[in-house]
């Protein structure tokens, strides 16, 4: 009987502290690091990616801002867009600061020195909005997911915008993996085509006189007949688009052809395409614009942005969101922050964006996603140059090439 007794009481005591452990658990905070380029050539995209996921995250927990039953805590740091900054924050994160998650970065050469950590750690990393192909190529690793579009995501809806058999290309880019990444993969993509690449201008990131690589450019497709474009990779200040303009590219016959871009660079660029030839109604392939999807996560975005902040919402803020909306749908999916459960989860996973339906890949953890060609156009109303739906390229058309082998 004694036995009996003392046993029905160390049972009673192990459930009441494996209920206690279960309660104090609930009531820790869910937290997730996001390590972003606040300072830096990139800080525009890095504020509104922060705006977006912080409105993702409103948006996918209906305003409770909590998952799982645990309140979602931010910890918010700059890397500078500077590499090794960014692999001391994501230690810290996974070290120090304990987190669930970390989403970041804005600087493609950032986040490639923060994978290998994500691995150390065995942790996740996902990845909104760095580029490269890299990211999710020869650099990735399985504890590596990506929200934001890849290059060859970019390429291929660049590509389907002018490139066609008889069309010759030359490309400009800065000179770091965002760039190569970019031109490589547009390449394969636009002679897929039948289009023939003839030249690559690869410039410092601090360059701001463009004059030789144009003039580079210039003599690499002036004698060319039929159709010439140049292709411009660009992230941040001082994009090369008006000394092209300056210095007339459209006397050669040459076009110029880019991605979509932020308010700011439309804005600036509204001028050019009124007093410029070879701008008007240059055309490309774009990650958002905010005119574009047609969803009801779009339009809450829209409308919400608008009343809040008097603009509407842009690029990178798009980009936040999605990423905000991804890691929500995964938390809630996999009822836990164990990182095997998770990586079990999100592979296949889909989950709604501004974008409307987007989904992780299994094989290399890319999300595959809507994107668009356009047309820029002004517009009375707008003191922006407007992109102009061309048509929209689904996740399955605009589908990158796989680069990395499992």
């Amino acid at each position: 009987m004694f036995i009996n007794k003392g046993l029905r009481v160390l049972v009673l005591v192990a459930s009441l502290v494996f209920f206690f452990a279960i309660q104090s658990d609930a009531q820790q905070p869910l937290k997730i690091g996001v390590v972003q380029g606040f300072s830096g050539a990139l800080e525009a995209y890095a504020k509104q990616m922060l705006t977006g996921f912080k409105m993702g995250l409103e948006y996918g927990t209906k305003g409770k801002n909590e998952v799982i039953g645990r309140k979602i805590e931010l910890i918010i740091e700059d890397d500078q867009i500077k590499p090794d900054v960014a692999k001391r924050l994501i230690t810290k994160f996974y070290a120090d600061d304990k987190v669930d998650l970390v989403v970041g970065t804005t600087s493609s050469a950032a986040a490639l020195a923060m994978l290998p950590v994500a691995q150390e750690f065995k942790k996740i990393l996902l990845v909104e909005p760095a580029v490269a192909d890299s990211i999710t190529g020869s650099a990735w690793n399985r504890y590596i997911f990506r929200t934001g579009r890849n290059s060859g995501q970019d390429a291929i809806s660049n590509a389907k915008a002018v490139a066609k058999p008889g069309v010759f290309l030359a490309a400009i880019a800065q000179d770091y993996a965002f760039g190569r990444d970019g031109v490589a993969a547009y390449k394969v993509a636009a002679e897929k085509l039948g289009a023939k690449m003839v030249h690559e201008e690869y410039a410092p990131m601090a360059q701001t006189d463009h004059t030789s690589s144009v003039q580079r450019i210039i003599d690499a497709l002036k004698d060319k007949p039929g159709e010439k474009y140049v292709f411009v990779v660009w992230a941040g200040k001082n994009p090369p688009i008006e000394q092209m303009a300056v210095m007339k590219v459209e006397k050669y016959g040459i076009k110029i052809t880019t991605g979509g871009n932020i308010l700011p660079v439309l804005k600036a660029t509204l001028p050019l395409l009124k007093a410029y030839e070879s701008l008007k109604g240059m055309t490309g392939g774009a990650y958002y614009y905010y005119e574009l999807p047609k969803n009801p996560v779009n339009d809450w975005l829209v409308k919400e942005h608008t009343t809040r902040f008097k603009e509407p919402p842009d690029f990178f803020t798009c980009g936040g969101f999605a990423a905000a909306m991804a890691a929500v749908r995964a938390f809630e999916k996999a009822q836990s922050t164990d990182t095997e459960k998770l990586i079990t989860t999100m592979e296949g996973m889909e989950f709604m964006t501004p974008k409307g339906r987007m989904y992780f890949r299994n094989i290399d953890h890319q999300a595959m996603q809507s994107m668009y060609i356009f047309k820029l156009e002004a517009k009375p109303d707008k003191e922006w140059a407007v992109p102009v739906l061309v048509r929209e390229v689904s996740p399955e058309e605009g589908m990158p090439p796989i680069l990395v082998k499992r």
